[in-house]
């Protein structure tokens, strides 16, 4: 019989500035500094392990998205490395990016800004 395949999540909130930067679309407002409330969504894939019957620490899982998020709140996203065209697809991206060596389990990450329905996931293999 094979063991059963489970997917843990947690989230995490910020909020943020950016822009797009020039190349965006011509006389598009997202060319001018603006700023949105946003929600970040990682998922990690794997058996439950032993002892404890998990995939991974869920509280390990939050510090470190919570982290990242961190990082970015409050702050104008253009400015962190990886993030010059703070696009949803790119911010899946740099989450990714930072939260795939600790947990190699991790198979999904989604952005949203709530406030105006938008949302981005990237599904890892």
């Amino acid at each position: 019989m094979t063991q059963p395949e489970f997917e843990i999540t947690q989230a995490a909130t910020f909020d943020a500035a950016h822009f797009l930067p020039d190349g965006g679309p011509k006389g598009s407002p997202y060319t001018r500094m603006h700023g949105h409330s946003f929600r970040v969504e990682a998922t990690v894939r794997g058996r439950a392990k032993p002892p404890v019957g998990w995939v991974e620490d869920l509280a390990a899982l939050e510090g470190a998205l919570k982290a990242v998020a961190a990082g970015l709140d409050h702050g104008v996203l253009n400015e962190a490395a990886g993030l010059e065209s703070p696009t949803l697809e790119n911010i899946c991206l740099y989450f990714a990016d930072k939260l795939k060596p600790r947990f190699p389990g991790l198979c999904r990450i989604a952005i949203s800004r709530p406030t105006i329905g938008e949302s981005c996931a990237l599904n890892l293999a």
